[in-house]
């Protein structure tokens, strides 16, 4: 970043921000150039204007595989961990002779430009070698991870009628082996465009490897398209219907995700990144797309807690990590844990580590300081699916301050702003929004042809505007604080406040692992009810030591109606948690789509606490 800012004649990352917004022309163009992507570019930078008319290099011709795959054969590029099996390694040279294959393996399977491909699999090579062979004849990915269950995949895949999908026969997760085969008639019963099928770990002509083999030796010649061709179908969490299919296109994902990578976390070709995360969570695709800067990518599939609670920072050893990626709330479970992994592990290489999924307590931070080495920087990025990328994140050439997000993505102006549309003021509640087009604006939400969709989606709050949902408020060094989901913030006595917020405080006392609140009906009013995860019963003073504590250390506004004990808080596969799911059961609402939890179980409770406690 420090020689972005010479270049633009400026003094520092905010006066570069500033230029960054104020020519998106000048400064995409040379993001262009700085993060090595091959291809023409053409001669104009954008044509049109606002979200929805904005074209980025509509002269462009390039495919995002050859700058993905650029470089020295020799080295290593792609490692995968899984439970159940050996570590796997290759080369580039290596995974530039897969994805040919890949490539004219679909191709011979009738795929073509604009068709939709799929994959129901697990964190592996075999999913970036066909993301990356789709990609290289122009085939549209969407991706879904082996947790998910086959009336949420067919409500995601049912939507884009793909015409081949990819799936593994099993995967493993805590220990346990869990085979997709017995599910797969069903699956592929129900998405009737499905033409070709291909299983990894299957045996026959069905396998993964029997449909590469024919096609062992082709040539490597990724085909151009223009810069909007789209690459990745995404899906959002399918809060209200059947989730909703986010277009995204390749180039675009390439270009602000390189950007990230490249200016915002310094992340070069001598590093090697893992990021937590399956296929079905965009920050796969975000970790995909770190071969662009030349890195060596690290794939881990199954728990992060198995076989110990440890595993990532074997690896991070094993592998001399320097970026290391993670949720929150992982980071939070290895501070209660106690974990010094200073002490035990090899970890000289480590730079980064960066957090996401959710709001990072600046407990978290400190945990890090002092648990894993001051010289490492805590990166908490927050985006999103909708953007395939970040709308804050970190700023290299400043200091970290704890429980903040350091400043907006260069090229994005994002702000705080009022529920009337004004800027709200530092330290101010708000919603975070971004008023500048960028790279990966949807083209779309598949089957939305009169964009009303994308429009309610994100532009009706505030015209010409992105409303990304999101509660925040600046802070005082020009940096952010996520404080949660508008569609999960409590309105408390009057007063609009941010779950995370009370989470920050309720975290910091002994003995409470988990916290989880949710507004439920009260007569005309709405009561705030906090869910505790506890060590032993949940005491009347332990309860007064709640409510004290959160009144002293947040206001008399974030001390909750109710307090009860659960035992377990749902949570995604990725760490998120899943407040949506409980607010729906204490409201008495039809519960909504709940197979892309870790632990669908944990529901139970909350349904029989409801039934003695009912909404009015």
């Amino acid at each position: 970043m420090q020689t972005l800012i010479a270049k633009a004649g400026c003094d520092n990352f905010r006066e570069l921000h500033s230029w960054s917004v104020a020519n998106p022309g000048k400064f995409w163009t040379q993001a262009w150039q700085d993060l090595g992507i091959v291809g023409d570019s053409g001669s104009i930078e954008f044509s049109g204007s606002g979200f929805a008319h904005t074209k980025w290099f509509p002269e462009a011709r390039l495919n995002v595989v050859n700058t993905l795959l650029a470089g020295d054969s020799n080295k290593e590029v792609l490692v995968s961990y899984s439970e159940s099996g050996p570590k796997v390694s290759l080369t580039r040279g290596e995974l530039k002779q897969e994805v040919a294959a890949c490539a004219a393996a679909l191709k011979s399977s009738g795929v073509k430009q604009n068709d939709r491909v799929a994959a129901w699999m697990t964190n592996s090579v075999e999913s970036v070698i066909f993301a990356l062979g789709a990609l290289s004849i122009g085939a549209v990915v969407s991706t879904a991870s082996t947790d998910f269950g086959p009336a949420a995949l067919v409500d995601r895949f049912g939507q884009i009628e793909p015409v081949l999908l990819l799936a593994a026969s099993s995967y493993s997760y805590g220990g346990k082996q869990h085979s997709l085969l017995d599910k797969l008639d069903q699956v592929v019963k129900e998405l009737p465009t499905v033409k070709t099928l291909v299983v990894v770990g299957a045996e026959g002509n069905k396998s993964f490897e029997a449909w590469l083999a024919p096609h062992r030796g082709a040539e490597f010649k990724p085909e151009l398209f223009g810069f909007d061709q789209p690459g990745f179908i995404l899906f959002s969490s399918g809060t209200t219907g059947k989730p909703k299919c986010i277009i995204h296109s390749a180039a675009g994902v390439l270009l602000k995700v390189l950007s990230e990578q490249g200016y915002h976390m310094d992340i070069n070709e001598s590093d090697r990144v893992l990021y937590s995360t399956t296929c079905g969570w965009m920050m796969w695709n975000w970790l995909v797309f770190g071969l662009g800067r030349g890195a060596a990518i690290v794939l881990v599939d199954g728990s992060p807690g198995y076989p110990d609670v440890e595993r990532f920072w074997q690896i991070a050893s094993d592998e001399k990590l320097s970026f290391l990626g993670v949720s929150a709330a992982l980071i939070d479970v290895w501070r209660q844990q106690n974990l010094a992994p200073k002490q035990k592990y090899e970890l000289g290489s480590l730079r980064t580590i960066a957090s996401t999924g959710s709001p990072l307590a600046a407990s978290g931070f400190d945990w890090v300081e002092e648990s894993v080495g001051t010289e490492v920087s805590v990166v908490s990025i927050a985006g999103g699916t909708d953007l395939c990328g970040c709308l804050v994140l970190g700023v290299p050439t400043e200091k970290v301050p704890r429980g903040e997000i350091q400043g907006p993505a260069l090229g994005l102006d994002v702000v705080v702003l009022r529920a009337d549309g004004a800027e709200a003021d530092p330290l101010e509640d708000g919603e975070l929004v971004c008023r500048t087009p960028f790279p990966t604006v949807p083209l779309g939400f598949w089957g939305d042809d009169n964009r009303s969709k994308i429009q309610a989606a994100y532009f009706d709050r505030f015209e010409g505007i992105w409303a990304h949902g999101d509660h925040a408020r600046r802070t005082a060094t020009g940096g952010f604080e996520i404080l949660g989901r508008l569609d999960a913030t409590l309105n408390s006595k009057g007063v609009r406040i941010g779950t995370a917020e009370i989470y920050r405080v309720v975290l910091t006392i002994a003995g409470i692992t988990g916290a989880l609140a949710v507004a439920q009906p009260a007569g005309n009013d709405i009561r705030v009810v906090l869910f505790v995860v506890c060590d032993g019963e949940l005491t009347a003073e332990l309860q007064q030591e709640i409510r004290s504590t959160l009144r002293t250390q947040a206001s008399p506004r974030h001390v909750p109606d109710v307090i009860a004990k659960a035992p377990d808080l749902p949570r995604t596969r990725n760490g998120k948690l899943n407040e949506l799911a409980v607010s729906d059961i204490v409201s008495s609402k039809p519960e909504r789509d709940s197979s892309t939890l870790a632990n669908p179980e944990s529901l139970e409770f909350f349904r029989t606490w409801t039934k003695q406690n009912p909404a009015s």
